[in-house]
């Protein structure tokens, strides 16, 4: 698994600024931290297919206009770059945007993500030292209110036999209502935010069909891209669309966890539980809207029930097939979803305000709340939205979420230590450590990378590409000794070929 995440951009007093101009001076100055000699590794986007669809088919190419233009941004000379924790971080619809490296469980996916926090600042505090450029201001957030939205995705392996229809019946309900454990909250409601109110979604009021290819428009509940990055007669990634950017640690871990638990119980032919829900993207809009947590959805058996309700009956499903599987003795960190999602929902019931420490949406709504009573404003109050965008600065000392975390008053799962450690170094449990690992050990010959190859150039006629189809090889335990006793990448590559 693994999650990506746009970050908006503001040039504060500068705003005829090209968004694209300034993603890239941001990226490109973290990408000097790690590059050696005037050489950096390009992204290989030749085994890419954006456009391949679950449903079996390939949507067709947008004719090019002017073929002397460029294709798109790679070719415009923006950002693309391979990290040494085995991430990318690159410049995507205007945004510079991080994508983990590749784990194996919802507590790795934090490690990386928050790393990927503390990448973008520093890239921003990089970006200072350009001359004569003006502060970049990074967010990581979904929305800038003015009827725009860019995404925080998720990524999950899944074994290609199972029916994408299934995916499809029992994902949209969970979506719907696991808003409510980890929206990030948002002032404002419709697209554009000129409604005054608080909703628990920065990405609810965005979609609008249940199942689509889209990512930017038309966006769909369930997305259909079928762009494995690996085996492709084996594997299939369900690439998450519909997910908020959080910066609580606790509500990445349960977004993360809690949906890995329902995809492994739909990979099983588990859940034969009939919660479809009555028209998904008007409930989607609705349980965001309601931070009461109230609004009763209606259930394809015509049974109601609030979306804490719903995700029970998620969770109920879930502790039956953890029981059933693994029996009283389930891994820790599978054990701890559970009782973390178990504990979020219960005092959501009763009290969510008793949620501030873990929940993005309760620690914001906590926050805007405390304005509003201490200046007596309504939510059509501007400074709420420059609050709510405050809560997203990824700057330490400015970050109205950082503030929390410094004060103590959230909960947290990392320590500051492994934070840093995992802005360089890789996951040592999936193929993510053999491409970090290249890119540290051998700068000079790795040509370009991508999630399923390291291409190197040791000089010969022609470029060696070293696939990487399986994501569990390429570990630390599978070739940690190998890559220690190859001072060269011409020796790794030699070893590797029999050469």
């Amino acid at each position: 698994m693994g999650a990506e995440t746009e970050y908006g951009v503001s040039v504060p007093g500068q705003p005829t600024t090209n968004q694209m101009l300034a993603s890239s001076l941001v990226v490109n100055s973290y990408a000097s931290r790690q590059a050696t000699g005037g050489s950096r590794a390009r992204w290989d986007f030749e085994e890419e297919s954006p456009l391949r669809d679950a449903r079996g088919f390939e949507l067709p190419r947008e004719p090019v206009v002017d073929p002397s233009a460029p294709a798109n941004e790679d070719d415009l000379g923006l950002a693309n770059v391979i990290l040494t924790n085995g991430a990318r971080l690159y410049v995507d619809h205007a945004h510079p945007e991080y994508s983990t490296p590749e784990v194996t469980n919802p507590r790795d996916v934090v490690l990386w993500d928050k790393a990927g926090e503390r990448v973008m600042a520093e890239a921003a505090r990089r970006a200072l030292s350009v001359p004569n450029t003006m502060p970049v201001h990074l967010y990581k957030n979904n929305t800038d209110n003015k009827g725009v939205s860019y995404g925080c995705h998720e990524n999950y392996l899944m074994a290609r036999s199972t029916p994408f229809g299934d995916i499809v019946r029992h994902l949209i309900p969970f979506f719907v209502s696991r808003q409510v454990v980890c929206g990030a909250g948002r002032v404002g409601i419709g697209v554009d935010g000129r409604e005054a109110g608080f909703q628990l979604s920065q990405r609810a009021d965005f979609f609008e069909v249940e199942v689509g290819l889209e990512t930017t428009l038309k966006r769909p509940i369930i997305n259909t891209r079928d762009e494995p990055h690996a085996d492709p007669e084996k594997y299939r990634r369900l690439h998450v669309i519909i997910g908020d950017a959080n910066m609580s640690e606790i509500s990445t871990y349960l977004k993360v966890g809690t949906t890995s638990l329902v995809l492994a119980m739909i990979e099983d032919s588990w859940l034969d539980v009939d919660l479809s829900v009555d028209n998904p993207v008007s409930s989607l809009r609705a349980v965001s809207h309601d931070p009461s947590l109230r609004h009763l959805l209606t259930l394809g058996d015509g049974r109601k029930m609030t979306a804490v309700q719903l995700q029970m009956e998620y969770l109920e499903q879930a502790r039956k097939y953890v029981e059933d599987r693994f029996g009283t003795d389930p891994d820790a960190q599978t054990a701890d979803v559970l009782s973390r999602w178990e504990s979020v929902l219960v005092r959501l019931e009763d009290d969510p305000m008793s949620c501030s420490r873990e929940l993005d949406w309760v620690a914001k709504l906590a926050i805007l709340e405390g304005y509003r009573a201490r200046d007596g404003v309504g939510w059509d109050a501007p400074r709420l939205q420059l609050v709510d965008l405050q809560y997203s600065d990824v700057r330490p000392d400015r970050g109205l979420y950082n503030r929390l975390v410094a004060r103590g008053r959230v909960d947290l799962l990392l320590t500051e230590d492994e934070i840093v450690r995992a802005m360089t170094e890789p996951p040592h449990d999936t193929r993510a450590f053999f491409r970090g690992r290249c890119l540290a050990l051998y700068p000079q010959q790795v040509a370009a990378a991508s999630w399923d190859s390291v291409i190197f150039d040791i000089g010969r006629d022609s470029l060696q590409r070293v696939p990487t189809l399986e994501p569990l090889r390429g570990t630390k335990a599978h070739v940690g000794e190998l890559l220690a006793r190859c001072p060269t990448a011409l020796d790794l590559v030699d070893a590797l070929t029999g050469g």
